[in-house]
C-alpha cells in the first residue's frame, strides 16, 4: 500500500513536508492549515483529532524521484478531506484506505466530504461513490487567484489600516461568526481562529475615525506564500469601499513582509467579490470543488 497515515503531524510534514513546500500555491490549504495545527495543537479546528496522509507511487512509476512523496491528505474533523493534486489512481486508491480502513492504518476519520481541485474531487468522489454507496453534491467552487501587480483602490475610502490587537478580540469574533454564517462553514469554535491569527497579528482593521468597519485575514507565511482567508464589512458598511481597502492593506504587508505569492479564494457565486479581487491585481490560477457526501441511500440535494 503507497498510502501513510498518521495522526502525527510532525511525522506528516517529516515525511510529506518538502513535496508540499515544492509548490506552495498548489498545496496552500494543507501548507497553512498544517502551520496552525502546528501553532495552535490539535484541537485547533475541533475535538476530534486530525488525521494525515501521504502517497508514494511505486517504485518505477516516476514522479520527482523514485519512492518520493507524490501526494497528500489532511483531514480536521468535522471539515472535509483536503487533498492535494493527486494522479487519478493515487486518488482512487486514497478512496479505497478510507473506505475500508484496517488495523494497519490506525483509527481513520469519517470522510463528510472532499475539498482540492477540480479533477482530484471528481476523481475521488467517483470511486467514493462506488466504493461507499454514498452521493455527492458540490457545496461551493472556489478559484483560486495569485496576486500580481497590487492595484490598491483609487481613490481610495476615507480611514487607514491598522493591526487587530487582543482589545478587538470580541468585535473581530463577532465578525468572523457573521462571516461564517454568511459563507455557510462548517460548525467549530471561531474563538481558537480568532485567537490563533491575534497571536501573531494576522488580522487587518480597516477603521474610519477610529471605528472598524471592515476586516482581512491572513495566514502565516508558509514556504514563502501567503493567503488572504478571510474578507468581511457588516452588510450595513457595504459598498463604501472598504473590503478592498482592507485586502490591499493585508496583501500590502504580505508583500512587504517578504512574501513571494499572495494568493486567496473566491465563491465563484459571488461575482461581486471575483470582480474586487481581480481590480486589485489578483489573477486566476485554478478552481477547486468542495464536495460533500451524503450517507448511503439517500439522494443528494438537486442545486
Amino acid at each position: 500500500m503507497t498510502w501513510t497515515t498518521t495522526d502525527d503531524l510532525d511525522a506528516f510534514l517529516a515525511a510529506a513536508g518538502g513535496f508540499l513546500r515544492g509548490r506552495p500555491a498548489e498545496h496552500t490549504v494543507l501548507l497553512t492549515v498544517a502551520a496552525s495545527l502546528a501553532a495552535a495543537g490539535s484541537g485547533r479546528y475541533g475535538e476530534r483529532p486530525p488525521r494525515y496522509g501521504w502517497w508514494r507511487p511505486e517504485p518505477g512509476a516516476g514522479g520527482d524521484g523514485e519512492g518520493s512523496v507524490g501526494g497528500a491528505f489532511l483531514c480536521t474533523p468535522p471539515y472535509p478531506l483536503v487533498l492535494s493534486p493527486l494522479p487519478d489512481e493515487a486518488a482512487e486508491e486514497l478512496a479505497r484506505v478510507l473506505a475500508e480502513p484496517g488495523a494497519a492504518h490506525g483509527p481513520l476519520p469519517p470522510v463528510t466530504g472532499v475539498n482540492t481541485g477540480r479533477r482530484t474531487a471528481e476523481t475521488f468522489a467517483t470511486a467514493w461513490e462506488r466504493l461507499t454507496g454514498a452521493g455527492a453534491a458540490v457545496e461551493q467552487t472556489h478559484r483560486l487567484y495569485r496576486l500580481g501587480a497590487l492595484t490598491p483602490p483609487d481613490p481610495a475610502p476615507p480611514g487607514r489600516a491598522r493591526a487587530a490587537t487582543a482589545a478587538d478580540r470580541a468585535l473581530v469574533l463577532s465578525w468572523y461568526e457573521a462571516f461564517a454564517g454568511e459563507v455557510g462553514t462548517h460548525g467549530g469554535d471561531v474563538s481558537r481562529a480568532v485567537d490563533d491569527r491575534l497571536s501573531d497579528g494576522g488580522i487587518t482593521l480597516w477603521e474610519v475615525d477610529g471605528a472598524p468597519v471592515s476586516l482581512a485575514t491572513a495566514s502565516r507565511t508558509e514556504a514563502g506564500m501567503v493567503r488572504v482567508v478571510r474578507v468581511y464589512t457588516p452588510p450595513e458598511l457595504r459598498g463604501r469601499g472598504y473590503a478592498g481597502a482592507a485586502t490591499a492593506a493585508v496583501s500590502r504587508s504580505a508583500r512587504d513582509a517578504g512574501a513571494q505569492e499572495v494568493l486567496l479564494f473566491t465563491d465563484l457565486a459571488n461575482p461581486t467579490s471575483n470582480a474586487l479581487y481581480q481590480r486589485l491585481g489578483y489573477r486566476p490560477v485554478e478552481d477547486h470543488l468542495e464536495l460533500s457526501f451524503t450517507a448511503p441511500g439517500t439522494t443528494a440535494p438537486v442545486e
